[in-house]
């Protein structure tokens, strides 16, 4: 995919909080205040005759210890899900649990209306509504009520899933499969692709070192395209999201003139790090997690080659839509005068971050190692001249790890005609 704007891309970070929908819940509560106090002069005297302030106060209070209890329970589920996905999948996994749109709604819809109900407490015990603005508290709450009955529904549902492995390896294989399509239609992200940068890189370029040590989570390729076009610079990006960098790290090299300091700094601040490898962009992160997942199946304490070769096909499946997605115009729209280059991805390091795992782990079980050379000939089938002979390459090196784990010889046998 293009990468976004550093500001859309923050937008994006911040509406995955937990305390998003929470504080907006709390925000209701205080507008409700407010109109009540607004409305309370058009109110109609009889409207105040159906719901009285005890009652809604008996409402609120059932909604605050009960929305609390629930928000304890969920918490502690989502603890409980975190380690069973630990221990049966991978620690990089556990992040998925949490950042998905059920789980995140359940929780804040949950706290939001604890929240909710305090504030409509404390400003009704205030007698801040007067004598008919209590009715538009209780109009809200009725509202808020049925979100809530919504969200329960969804989450009791969420919940029956949560922790099945099944479920976890399908949610890793989404975020791989999504960012390994956008990488295929925008190879550049929205710059120039190319297959080897540092060949293009000309003598005496500028180097834009990382001011420090973390993972790449977002470049504001915009930011580097629009650079580029108003000091006509070329600019060859050496990094993409997930590379580990340190302060000796060149984010990318400056040629074509001459470039101030407050222009290298710009470029610098175009790279966004982080603490952590996140799924979003990085399409072989979400391969490797899918690689420790089956490495961790075919340990001896889990002996679980049914989770490997699901993983296997899981994987020949992303890597089949990102081959055989086209790919779509990338910068030359935006910015035709931008000179701005990018590594495309290297199809031997997608292999190797999901097959070499299993090819390693399962070298001697037979079931999975006529799988991986099935899941080769699949890739090989494909019209992608490299994924191709990566995937013959994988499968001699595959091979050659089974040739010599595999305990019998009729296995072996049985295996050497699928080897490509």
């Amino acid at each position: 995919m293009r990468l976004t704007k550093r500001w859309q891309w923050l937008q994006r970070k911040v509406s995955r909080k937990l305390w998003l929908i929470a504080l907006l819940y709390t925000v209701a509560g205080f507008i409700s205040v407010l109109l009540g106090i607004w409305l309370t002069p058009v109110i109609p005297p009889g409207m105040s005759d159906l719901v009285t302030a005890d009652a809604v106060g008996r409402i609120l209070n059932i909604l605050a210890s009960s929305m609390l209890a629930v928000a304890t329970f969920s918490l502690a589920t989502l603890v409980t899900a975190h380690g069973s996905v630990t221990v049966s999948t991978s620690p990089r996994a556990t992040a998925l649990v949490m950042d998905n749109e059920v789980s995140r709604h359940a929780l804040s819809v949950f706290i939001g209306t604890f929240l909710f109900s305090l504030v409509g407490l404390v400003a009704l015990n205030a007698g801040v509504y007067g004598e008919r603005g209590h009715v538009v508290l209780f109009l809200t709450t009725v509202l808020i009520i049925m979100l809530i009955v919504i969200a329960l529904i969804r989450w009791i549902e969420h919940l029956s899933e949560l922790a099945k492995v099944t479920e976890t390896v399908e949610r890793v294989e989404d975020v791989a499969t999504r960012a390994l399509v956008g990488r295929a239609r925008f190879p550049g992200i929205g710059a120039r692709p190319c297959e080897s940068v540092q060949q293009r890189i000309p003598v005496g370029a500028g180097r834009v070192l990382a001011n420090r040590v973390g993972y790449v989570e977002h470049i504001d390729m915009a930011a580097l395209l629009q650079c580029s076009a108003e000091h006509g610079l070329e600019i060859f990006v050496l990094v993409e999201p997930g590379t580990l960098t340190n302060l000796q790290t060149p984010l990318a090299c400056v040629a074509g003139g001459d470039c101030p300091q407050t222009v290298l700094e710009n470029i610098q601040a175009a790279f966004s790090l982080g603490r952590a490898r996140t799924f979003d962009y990085d399409p072989r992160f979400g391969l490797i997690v899918l690689g420790e997942i089956a490495s961790r199946a075919l340990s001896p304490g889990v002996n679980d080659a049914g989770t490997a070769i699901d993983v296997i096909g899981r994987a020949t499946r992303a890597l089949s839509i990102w081959a055989t997605t086209e790919a779509e115009t990338d910068a030359e729209g935006e910015a035709p005068k931008a000179q701005v280059w990018f590594q495309t991805l290297a199809v031997h390091d997608l292999l190797d971050d999901v097959f070499t795992p299993i090819a390693r782990d399962g070298a001697g079980n037979i079931a999975v190692q006529i799988r991986l050379q099935k899941a080769f000939a699949a890739l090989s089938q494909l019209d992608h001249r490299a994924l191709q002979q990566a995937a013959r390459d994988h499968s001699q090196l595959a091979w050659e790890r089974a040739r010599d784990a595999l305990p019998m010889d009729f296995e072996r046998a049985a295996l050497l005609p699928l080897v490509l």
